[in-house]
């Protein structure tokens, strides 16, 4: 099976709207790759820089070569304010895997985003930076993949 490894480093946010107004707000991150709800994965929670957050938080996964190669798979980054009657909704940034693969590509597979956050169809308030890369592509067995991959996921 073609795969290659995908790395996510969440940096920071900024000018997020203010979902809480009695509170500081303390923001976390969850990201997922394409519609899978086993794929998600969660940042540390920021708890000093309210709509400001910095996290600095890397995420790896191991995908399969045709995430990048059709336009439908998505990295979704949504935003969360930590409460504890539940966390509150701030946005979320939507990119297309094959897109940020493309995008890449010339800077040898590695680049620097800063993506404006949505809420619903509107655009929200804020900006989300993160960083990411992509590795080289390799063929792994399916059994070999199964045993021997704790933290990364997809292939």
């Amino acid at each position: 099976m073609e795969c290659r490894k995908f790395e996510i480093t969440l940096i920071s946010a900024s000018d997020l709207e203010d979902v809480r107004k009695l509170f500081k707000m303390k923001v976390h991150a969850r990201v997922s790759i394409g519609s899978n709800p086993n794929t998600e994965k969660r940042s540390p929670t920021d708890k000093h820089g309210e709509i400001n957050p910095a996290w600095n938080f890397s995420i790896k996964y191991t995908i399969s070569e045709w995430m990048i190669q059709y336009p439908n798979d998505m990295l979704v980054i949504k935003l969360y304010c930590k409460r504890k009657l539940g966390d509150r909704y701030i946005g979320e940034v939507h990119m297309s895997m094959k897109e940020l693969y493309e995008y890449s590509y010339a800077s040898g597979g590695s680049a620097i985003m800063n993506c404006p956050v949505h809420k619903g169809s509107a655009q929200s308030q804020g900006v989300l930076r993160f960083s990411y890369r992509f590795g080289e592509r390799v063929t792994i067995d399916k059994l070999v993949l199964a045993e021997s991959i704790a933290g990364w996921s997809m292939c």
